[in-house]
């Protein structure tokens, strides 16, 4: 089997890749108009460049795969026993610039760039690779406790200082949920009545609605 080490390519934990997409969501009383992560209810609320190629041709491609390390990780076929998880979309730049992983993304990695042997134009830019494990558990999948996204079917905790946490919906996680998000919306006014918190999403529809479980 062919192999490519991953020189200059570091495999963010699961935890640093929710901090840096999506950060820890915001607990409020302030009663603000503004659609604040994890900001509660107040009175008068309304009711109402991925790219694909076959194994080799572009480091970690989508639906390539990849093996898992503590920091760091081959690139290895899919077909392979080492063989952990498969990209299921790439892309150049840095993840605060740049497109959202799918939501059922399991975890990033954050990928360095590395200069050609020649010293010209770089042999791998600069980018991320979307993950999703080839087998589960999916920490990504709705209610899983994990992922870089929070998204419809996710629960989450008070973690202190005003800022809730994802958790397993199903209680198998540390923390037990408190809470859980039933519907993605444009604006808080469009959360349903029971809406206990809003938490802040990604996308189109940025407001989580979220009741207490």
């Amino acid at each position: 089997m062919r192999e490519r080490s991953s020189v200059g390519v570091v495999c963010t934990l699961l935890v640093l890749a929710m901090a840096l997409l999506t950060g820890c969501q915001m607990l409020s009383s302030s009663g603000s108009g503004e659609d604040t992560a994890g900001e509660r209810p107040t009175a008068g609320a309304g009711t109402s460049s991925t790219r694909a190629s076959g194994y080799g041709e572009v480091f970690l491609a989508v639906d390539e795969c990849s093996s898992f390390g503590t920091t760091s990780f081959t690139e290895v076929p899919c077909t392979s026993e080492r063989a952990a998880a498969r990209v299921v979309a790439r892309f150049d730049g840095p993840v605060r610039r740049g497109p959202l992983c799918p939501a059922t993304t399991d975890f990033v990695l954050h990928i360095s760039a590395q200069k050609s042997s020649s010293g010209g134009k770089s042999a791998v830019p600069q980018g991320y690779a979307c993950m999703r494990n080839l087998e589960p558990p999916h920490p990504g999948d709705p209610g899983g406790g994990g992922g870089p996204r929070t998204i419809v079917g996710d629960c989450v905790y008070g973690s202190g200082s005003g800022q809730v946490r994802e958790t397993a919906c199903d209680g198998s996680g540390e923390r037990k949920p408190q809470y859980k998000v039933v519907k993605a919306v444009a604006k808080r006014t469009r959360c349903p009545a029971a809406t206990a918190l809003y938490v802040r999403l990604e996308g189109n529809a940025p407001v989580g609605c979220a009741r207490p479980v």
